[in-house]
């Protein structure tokens, strides 16, 4: 099986993020149809990574199903899953720089976050096939401490658990000179969105039909119930 799927948070349509993130990623996750992206030079390219990955935070990362499960399975399970968990409020987001990156994180710690990613990644761990050697090399072209390669060969995956993060990647690694472009830009771009308070009461199943093919939401699935 060629398709990969991901849980995910995204904001919800009603939600004025969806909006600022599909015009700033210039792609709608639900129709995969191109948006008109703002007046900045380089933006198509700086956002290319992240738009084919749709505007998100990862709880469950990218996994192809397992010999022996499929999609109606594993959409049962995370259904379950789901309903597990309470709805909560998201802390304020902020355009901040992750390593290079500009992404949206949240401004306070919140334990309910980190739950949910750890519910996600430890209660769905059985439909993921293990990476590939090609795949495990990859991942480790990036530096990595003893803890998150132990994550990888565990998990899959290095930033789970306790090297987890929250984050909804804007751009690919910036210079100092297109950081100096892009930060304000952005920070505009979200003022209006982040301003809003918005509450967690879902999370997405995302799937690649192919490999190189973009990301889209197939499945909204309710928390609590």
């Amino acid at each position: 099986m060629t398709m990969r799927v991901a849980i995910y948070f995204a904001p919800t349509a009603n939600d004025p993020l969806s909006p600022a993130s599909t015009a700033w990623l210039g792609r709608d996750p639900v129709t995969n149809a191109p948006v008109a992206q703002p007046d900045i030079p380089g933006i198509a390219e700086t956002t290319a990574d992240a738009r084919s990955y749709g505007f998100h935070a990862t709880l469950k990362p990218p996994m192809r199903l397992a010999d022996g499960r499929d999609w109606q399975e594993f959409l049962e399970a995370a259904t379950r899953v789901a309903a597990t968990v309470n709805p909560f409020d998201l802390p304020p987001l902020a355009v901040m720089d992750l390593h290079g990156f500009l992404a949206l994180r949240e401004t306070q710690p919140s334990s309910e976050l980190q739950h949910l990613a750890d519910v996600c990644v430890g209660q769905l761990d059985a439909f993921r096939q293990p990476p590939s050697a090609e795949e495990l090399a990859r991942r480790r072209r990036s530096p990595l401490t003893a803890e998150q390669d132990a994550m990888l060969v565990r998990w899959g995956y290095p930033y789970v658990f306790e090297t987890w993060f929250f984050h909804m990647t804007l751009t690919r690694r910036l210079t100092p000179a297109e950081k100096a472009l892009f930060m304000p830009a952005a920070q505009a771009h979200f003022a209006e969105a982040v301003a809003h308070p918005r509450r967690v009461t879902d999370i997405c199943v995302f799937t690649q039909s192919a490999p190189g093919a973009p990301f889209t939401i197939a499945e909204r699935l309710p928390l609590g119930g």
